[in-house]
């Protein structure tokens, strides 16, 4: 299964907040606006951190996630089946008090009918009031009736009527699964890597580490499916039988160690005056948990050490390597239609903090493809923040969460684009204009995006911006490639609410005919029409930048070309575009 939806209220920076999730999820920010805290709530619903008091918004004495899951498979929607709904989801809230418990509750299709909720059931334990129940001929004839017994009857009458029946989906009053404690992982495995960390931990044999999970489910796959594993562990638990006092049919063991009985046997003379004895008893093992605490990583590079040993990068990028062969494991396996043999959820949740940190852009480009790999298998999610326009596919935009803090008093909010901004050729022709430019993903960490038509105006605006001093570092300049692009990037920048200025040309040369004209009209039109004036604005070059850069036509090279001539030193920059410079850096 994965997570659908979560919805977060006053955790930390967070007043209130919801966010629809993908098989992918990248959040993006400032620093200080709530990437962390949004990741760590992900952490306390699943049981990995406990929250402190300095972990409630200000002034809350209550905080809860709340997860919504779907795409479970057979054995989740077992696990779950009293939770899970007609489009097969499951909704959990996980609830803490300050200074108080933690709690797990689920959403249930509760019946309209007071009668037939289950946590009424013990109001109808008497005969002579279960008699005016509808579901009186499912009980029991005669005898004592519990509240088992009406719970049962309800479930079989609401399972033979549902399609009759009324139902309110709600939180539940009791604990989630009828338990106090839920066990860590029933939703699935977590994986978390932060942004800084030491990577010998990730290697480590301690059971929480990144390798022992993953070797962990390596060893436990092993064991289910090898026989010669089994034979292996029925050997050692025989081999261990023969040093307790009774075997395994609780008859007298004769092949036991004499040195057993006489320690036990001298121990009981000292504790005779007691009126009590002590008996040995070994117990095997458990033979995956000794390939576990026994397995050690070590790194050669020329130098064999281990993982503590060695540079920052080679450490991340370590980390990482675990990852990409879980998903060619995985991948491998999903391909040959295998299964594991797991009988609990195959779930895997892989939490990741500035994963780009100590990569260069070319791994960090890697690591994104193996992200995006590994999310694409059955039950397994990937959840990351992170600072790098490397690690940001600007054609998978609905991955994309933009997080955000205006005020204090507002909170942390979270902004998405879910839905098809371009179809057909406009889809792909976005795509294309990326696969051009891949850095164009930049535009969504700046604090405002400049549109420019082409290669010189991506060149020429910020150059003569530094000249004049009106350069501003968190401005990026787009370079669309093409007049025809810019309205796609518009549409972009809207859904995510990110300012804007488009810069085209007019295009109305005097050499360009009637028709020509037109064209251009119609396409300058088309910009200004996808323009939100909330987020965007406008700026435009009467003819072309050329033109008004004073250029003489028929320059090759256009980009190199434009610098060199505003280089010059006898170059003097026209007042019009200067104020058009100063206009777009506003």
């Amino acid at each position: 299964m994965k997570i659908s939806k979560i919805q977060i209220s006053n955790w930390r920076s967070i007043k209130d907040v919801s966010i629809n999730f993908q098989d992918l999820m990248i959040l993006i920010g400032q620093n200080n606006h709530g990437k962390s805290n949004v990741l760590n709530a992900i952490l306390f619903f699943f049981g990995e951190i406990k929250p402190q008091d300095l972990d409630f918004n200000d002034g809350s004495d209550e905080l809860y996630v709340e997860v919504t899951f779907d795409d479970l498979v057979a054995s989740e929607l077992s696990t779950f089946t009293k939770y899970v709904t007609a489009d097969q989801k499951i909704k959990v809230r996980r609830t803490a008090t300050k200074g108080g418990s933690l709690t797990y509750q689920g959403y249930t299709q509760s019946p309209v009918f007071e009668w037939l909720k289950d946590e009424n059931a013990s109001s109808y334990t008497t005969r002579s009031v279960a008699e005016g129940l509808e579901f009186y001929d499912l009980l029991p004839p005669s005898g004592r009736i519990t509240k088992a017994n009406i719970q049962n009857a309800q479930a079989q009458y609401i399972e033979a009527n549902q399609a009759d029946l009324e139902f309110n989906y709600e939180l539940e009053s009791t604990n989630f699964m009828g338990a106090k404690n839920v066990a860590k992982g029933i939703f699935g495995d977590v994986f978390y890597i932060p942004a800084v960390k030491v990577a010998s931990d990730d290697y480590s044999n301690n059971s929480s580490s990144l390798f022992s999970k993953l070797y962990g489910r390596i060893i436990s796959d092993i064991s289910a499916n090898s026989a010669g594993w089994v034979e292996a562990k029925e050997t050692v638990a025989s081999l261990f039988s023969l040093l307790n006092k009774q075997d395994t049919d609780g008859n007298p063991n004769t092949q036991r160690p004499t040195q057993l009985g006489e320690f036990e046997t001298k121990l009981n003379e000292q504790l005779a005056s007691w009126g009590s004895e002590v008996e040995l008893e070994v117990l095997p093992p458990n033979v995956e948990d000794v390939f576990k605490a026994n397995t050690q990583v070590w790194v050669n590079d020329g130098c064999k050490t281990d993982v503590s040993r060695k540079g920052n990068g080679l450490q991340r990028a370590l980390s990482f390597a675990l990852i990409k062969t879980l998903a060619d494991i995985l991948r491998n396996e999903q391909e040959n239609g295998e299964t594991t043999g797991r009988s609990s959820s195959q779930s895997m949740f892989f939490i990741l903090e500035e994963p780009e940190l100590y990569l260069h852009p070319q791994a960090q480009r890697a690591l994104l493809e193996s992200l995006t790999l590994l999310s694409n298998s059955t039950g397994v999610q990937v959840v990351l923040c992170t600072h790098s326009a490397s690690l940001i596919d600007l054609s998978k935009y609905k991955s994309i969460c933009i997080i955000r803090k205006e005020s204090v008093e507002v909170g942390t909010k979270a902004c998405q684009c879910e839905e098809e901004l371009f179809i057909g050729n406009g889809k792909k022709d976005f795509n294309l204009s990326y696969w051009i430019n891949p850095d164009r993903s930049e535009l969504f960490f700046a604090k405002k995006v400049i549109l420019a038509e082409g290669a010189t105006e991506k060149t020429v605006i910020p150059f003569v911006a530094q000249t004049l001093g009106c350069f501003k570092h968190d401005y990026s300049v787009i370079d669309c490639g093409s007049k025809n692009n810019i309205p796609m990037y518009c549409n972009l920048l809207n859904k995510f609410k990110i300012p804007y200025v488009a810069v085209y040309d007019i295009d109305h040369q005097a050499h360009k005919d009637a028709n020509a004209r037109a064209t251009s009209d119609a396409a300058s039109q088309v910009i200004e029409d996808a323009i939100n004036v909330t987020y965007g604005s406008s700026v435009t070059f009467v003819n072309d930048i050329e033109e008004e850069l004073g250029m003489p036509r028929g320059f090759g090279g256009k980009p190199y070309a434009a610098l060199e001539h505003i280089s010059a030193e006898t170059y003097s920059l026209p007042d019009q575009i200067r104020d058009k410079i100063i206009n777009i850096y506003e």
